[in-house]
């Protein structure tokens, strides 16, 4: 089975990134990575990606500096 990569560009989405996350960890399709990247979201984007990422060793997070 071929591994699939999502990339996820984000900003200010934390009404929307657990619902984005939780659809993507759903799929039927185990062999993914999460990839997201979040542009320096000024809300609490990168907590909430932080704690998903400790639930799934699949999701990778970078956070821009800039």
């Amino acid at each position: 089975m071929d591994k699939v990569s999502i990339i996820t560009p984000t900003y200010n989405s934390e009404r929307y990134i657990s619902h984005t996350i939780a659809s993507v960890l759903s799929q039927t399709h185990s062999n993914f990575e999460l990839i997201i990247v979040d542009d320096c979201s000024s809300d609490k984007t990168s907590e909430i990606i932080k704690a998903e990422k400790i639930n799934d060793s699949r999701i990778t997070f970078i956070q821009l500096e800039k």
